[in-house]
């Protein structure tokens, strides 16, 4: 049986992404910003098709997260799903509604970090 992306990447980022997958996110990319910033290790980033997508895919990773023993340290944006920011300090995750990641970009801001997944 081949081995799942989301395995070879750290932990709890693994979990990250098997929790985005589960609930059907899109364009999964995973960012490793370790040396360049001090914010965080990795930021997630992930597309929902409408604003509940979003917000079903940040329950799921929130949950997925908690029973990990990661509890959320912040979140943001999760009413409106358009966007939201769940931090859990080591990890930020940043799940979009399609046209606010085309607006803001992440990728290309980020683009000196390297990309340990990277969703079409």
């Amino acid at each position: 049986m081949a081995e799942l992306p989301s395995q070879r990447l750290p932990h709890p980022v693994g979990r990250v992404v098997e929790a985005i997958e589960d609930r059907k996110g899109e364009r999964i990319t995973v960012l490793d910003l370790r040396g360049l910033s001090d914010a965080a290790d990795f930021f997630v980033i992930a597309s929902g098709t409408s604003d509940a997508h979003v917000r079903g895919i940040a329950d799921g990773v929130l949950k997925a997260l908690d029973e990990a023993g990661y509890p959320a340290n912040h979140v943001e944006g999760l009413p409106t799903g358009r966007w939201a920011l769940l931090d859990f300090v080591d990890v930020v995750v940043h799940l979009f509604h399609p046209e606010s990641r085309a607006f803001y970009q992440l990728e290309r801001l980020w683009q000196d970090a390297p990309a340990l997944l990277s969703g079409p």
